[in-house]
């Protein structure tokens, strides 16, 4: 079955198999950044965007996208030109083996767009759905507050 979706801006139409999960459609689109993880909904790994919310694509079939707004963080800069989050995690040293930065980098986003100024305890309860088997969190935290600094209206 077709599903017309918009991701990272684009209007794209894909072919959706019966049963298949978003995250196995975007992947198999080269969406390399929502990363199989869990398959659960219990490790964020494989975070995206839905219409602006933060959501796990492993739990959504693919045909639930229809019609809607998908973000991947390779929607939200480039080398060239990164997402103020982006940078800030690179400046913070956030990141270690990278896994789970994309669906980090997509939670926090959806925080800041909905609290620019977010306090500690704002950012922790965003993240707390998606797990960093590397890090203690702390410079992850760090990388949130420096970007919703750096942002500021």
């Amino acid at each position: 079955m077709q599903i017309h979706v918009e991701v990272n801006g684009r209007t794209q139409t894909f072919e959706a198999m019966p049963g298949e999960s978003l995250l196995s459609l975007l992947r198999r689109e080269g969406y390399l950044s929502v990363k199989r993880g869990c398959e659960e909904g219990d490790c964020g790994a494989c975070t995206i965007l839905l219409d602006g919310r933060s959501v796990r694509a492993c739990l959504l079939l693919a045909a639930q996208a229809e019609g809607r707004r998908i973000t991947t963080v390779e929607g939200l800069g480039s080398i060239e030109r990164p997402h103020p989050l982006q940078q800030a995690f690179v400046d913070a040293g956030a990141v270690q083996c990278g896994f789970c930065t994309p669906g980090m980098i997509l939670s926090a986003k959806a925080l800041l767009d909905e609290t620019p100024r977010p306090d500690e305890g704002q950012v922790r309860e965003a993240l707390d759905g998606n797990l960093c088997r590397c890090t203690g969190y702390k410079k992850i935290i760090e990388a949130v507050l420096l970007a919703a600094q750096r942002m500021k209206p």
